[in-house]
């Protein structure tokens, strides 16, 4: 995709979704205690090998939060950015995790989702519960021709995706900037009032649950078919260094600390 456009100067368009994770990150800090995981230090300004590529990752961990990722990545030869904002909870409640997308190809890319944390096709309660409120939202944006549904070619990554996940490009307009930027403050609104209203997973089940989680979180992160693309940029092992702190491989603090 990236590829098939022209050069455009996406900086200013940037810098407006990078503001938006900052707002969605306060609301985070204002509800939860993060501290930055000491593995990610030497991550929060890196360049690549050659030309003006270049990025800042950050990763956090709490007594409710297992592993946050806040970062960015920017090619401005290309007027390709992509920064995410995910949120990966403890096992000590089942709430699904939080993962929000923004990006510019030099279009607007943007994905949001509540990544599930256990089997829909048999937890209907879950089903019921985080994504039936989700369906009118996702049949809205169906019908929104503002907004061309991304659907990727990596058969992972439309699994690890929910059934109501919210994965678009679109022109770069007013209209579309401020639909996403309230659909994206919607998201997080209604993912913090779950947390405070949910049910402490049983002491015997939680084990199970973490190691569930990591294996998701890891597989998304080895599986993105965009690892190749930074590749080009910042070489194969630096880009794998960067993959590993995606999910946590080189974390210092310890789920729950």
């Amino acid at each position: 995709m990236i590829e098939q456009q022209s050069n455009l100067d996406s900086q200013a368009v940037f810098q407006q979704l990078w503001g938006w994770t900052n707002e969605l990150r306060d609301k985070l800090e204002a509800r939860f205690s993060i501290h930055p995981d000491p593995s990610s230090k030497d991550l929060q300004s890196y360049s690549a090998l050659t030309g003006q590529a270049h990025g800042s990752l950050n990763t956090f961990s709490g007594p409710e939060i297992d592993w946050l990722v806040h970062s960015w990545l920017r090619d401005p030869q290309s007027g390709f950015s992509n920064m995410h904002l995910t949120v990966w909870l403890g096992s000590h409640i089942r709430v699904p995790h939080l993962a929000i997308a923004f990006g510019t190809m030099p279009q607007l890319f943007w994905f949001i989702d509540y990544v599930p944390r256990t089997d829909l096709f048999t937890d209907l309660e879950s089903l019921d519960r985080y994504y039936e409120p989700m369906n009118q939202t996702y049949l809205n944006f169906l019908n929104d021709s503002r907004f061309q549904q991304f659907i990727s070619k990596t058969l992972y990554m439309r699994q690890a995706q929910s059934h109501t996940s919210l994965c678009y490009n679109s022109p770069v307009t007013e209209e579309t900037l401020a639909t996403v930027h309230t659909v994206a403050h919607e998201f997080i609104d209604r993912w913090l009032t779950w947390i405070d209203r949910a049910e402490p997973v049983p002491a015997d089940e939680r084990a199970a649950l973490t190691e569930r989680d990591l294996n998701v979180r890891r597989q998304v992160a080895e599986r993105d078919p965009a690892n190749k693309f930074a590749e080009r940029l910042f070489g194969e092992e630096f880009t794998n260094k960067l993959v590993r702190s995606l999910w946590g491989g080189d974390r210092i603090l310890k789920s729950g600390s």
